[in-house]
């Protein structure tokens, strides 16, 4: 049954290859399009759209202007959100609205969306950057009826560059030059990691042979007006790497760490080595001083035991029978003992053996169990959209961690559980070392159909809590490879732990508050 399971999961994936799960990709499953229908006496008298990316699950940030006639006429005009994906679309009601920052915030009435983070950190000038919307210019080369409005498909993405940041009106905005026209309003202007560093608004007019620019609402900007609305988002400060980057900086960091390692296993070694022979030394020392003692002693009982055997002779010719028996008695008596002492002197080398044995057991690997605190390493990860908070790991017999979530053991010797949720389209690969030192997350923020073909893997054999029946953990391994078998070959982010031992008490207070 095992093996039929295991043979079924690794098929499910060939199904169709899973598409490369780039980060700006990852955000566009984010934008949507903001549709606002003016509706009088049951007929539409008024059509317009923009864009907008949610920043939650249910909630969208758009442009004031784009939904500003929802908000004067509340009885008369209808705001439906479009996703990117999917076959449905939205109703949406207004929740906040800042006509001086021209930005709003939506709320649909159904659905999920996945959100999108916020970059907080510093925006060199130069840096590139991709706008991502629904241009209205494209409508009209594309569209055919209005249903081409209100279906679900992917935003046009523009590249281009920020050049800087100026003040229009008390409003921080970043000037760029990607590309953008009307339909653009309210669509984000993200980084290559995919996180929101601006909500595009305006672009320049072209008259007379200029070029054109763009205008986005600075993240600053954006970060007060969710403040004030009371909306909580994701954000991130951390520079953005490509996947190359941080790759070539993790090798970096392991080789400085393998280094000072090698460096400190030098210098522990030495010093053992060092402490070795100096008790090795005092052990010889001390196993020659008992070897001569007993030596010298045996001697001294020989010289005595001699003694008496000429003793006991010269008594026997004296014909004194008495004295010679008892000398000769003594005397061979005495001559014994000086054998044995001879022959059980000390070995000099049997403590320095035993001390060699102590040390290679006291170098045997052991399983880490207990309580871990593991903090974020940024020299080794690469952060686009997740919190870095400290995570605590409570590790169990038979990998269950956290006392509700089932680690299997891989070939590399760490133990590993693929996450796989109903609503968010993210897939977490979750490992830490058998040493409990290292705890690794790989997120993989992944299109519809691939989200929907790692849920059938995962329902193909569902597994709740921990086991150690060992058909159930065969099972749960096969049912990982095959699930890595259906994602991208690259995740969109790495966060990497160092774990530390902590107390049970500060461990599972932190899990309580999760």
């Amino acid at each position: 049954m095992t093996r039929f399971l295991a043979l079924l999961l690794a098929l499910l994936p060939l199904a169709l290859p899973a598409r490369a799960a780039d980060d700006i990709s990852a955000a566009s499953r984010s934008v949507v399009r903001v549709v606002t229908v003016a509706m009088v006496e049951g007929e539409v008298v008024g059509f317009g759209h923009g864009s907008g990316i949610a920043i939650s699950p249910t909630r969208i940030v758009t442009n004031a202007h784009v939904v500003e006639s929802a908000a004067r006429y509340p009885g008369n005009v209808a705001l439906g959100v479009v996703p990117s994906e999917g076959q449905k679309s939205f109703a949406g009601r207004l929740i906040a609205i800042d006509t001086a920052r021209d930005l709003a915030l939506v709320e649909i009435t159904e659905g999920r969306l996945p959100a999108a983070a916020i970059y907080t950190g510093p925006l060199d000038a130069g840096a590139d950057v991709v706008a991502l919307g629904y241009p209205g210019n494209v409508d009209l080369a594309t569209a055919r009826s209005a249903n081409d409005y209100i279906t679900p498909r992917t935003p046009t993405r523009s590249e281009g560059n920020f050049s800087n940041m100026q003040t229009v009106d008390g409003v921080a905005m970043l000037i760029h030059t990607a590309k953008i026209s009307r339909g653009n309003s309210g669509g984000p202007l993200v980084d290559q990691c995919g996180r929101i560093v601006g909500i595009n608004t305006a672009i320049t007019r072209a008259d007379d042979g200029d070029s054109p620019f763009a205008f986005a609402i600075a993240g600053r900007e954006l970060t007060r007006f969710l403040a004030d609305a009371g909306q909580q988002y994701g954000s991130v400060g951390t520079t953005c790497l490509s996947m190359a980057e941080a790759d070539a900086r993790e090798r970096a960091a392991i080789e400085a760490e393998a280094r000072a390692d090698a460096e400190a296993d030098a210098a522990k070694n030495a010093a053992a080595k060092l402490d070795r022979e100096l008790r090795a030394a005092r052990a010889a020392e001390e196993a020659l001083e008992a070897r001569e003692n007993r030596i010298a002693l045996a001697g001294v009982l020989f010289v005595i035991g001699a003694l008496a055997a000429g003793a006991g002779l010269m008594f026997y010719g004296q014909k004194n029978m008495r004295n010679a028996k008892i000398a000769g008695g003594v005397g061979a008596a005495l001559i014994l003992a000086a054998a044995i002492l001879f022959a059980t002197r000390p070995d000099a080398y049997a403590e320095v053996a035993g001390e060699a044995k102590k040390s290679s057991a006291a170098d045997a690997p052991q399983l880490a169990e207990g309580s871990l605190l593991c903090t974020i390493r940024p020299d080794r990860s690469r952060i686009t959209v997740s919190s870095t908070t400290d995570v605590p790991i409570r590790i169990g017999v038979g990998g269950c961690v956290n006392g509700r979530t089932q680690y299997t053991r891989g070939a590399d010797d760490r133990w590993q559980r693929i996450l796989v949720p109903n609503e968010e389209a993210t897939v977490t690969v979750a490992s830490i070392d058998a040493a409990g030192r290292e705890y690794r997350v790989e997120r993989y923020l992944l299109d519809a159909a691939t989200m929907a073909r790692a849920r059938d893997i995962r329902a193909a054999s569902p597994i709740k809590g921990c086991t150690a029946d060992p058909e159930a953990l065969a099972n749960l391994a096969a049912q990982q490879d095959a699930i890595r078998g259906a994602l991208p070959p690259v995740p969109n982010e790495r966060l990497v732990y160092r774990c530390q031992r902590a107390s049970g008490a500060a461990v599972e207070g932190a899990l309580a508050g999760e």
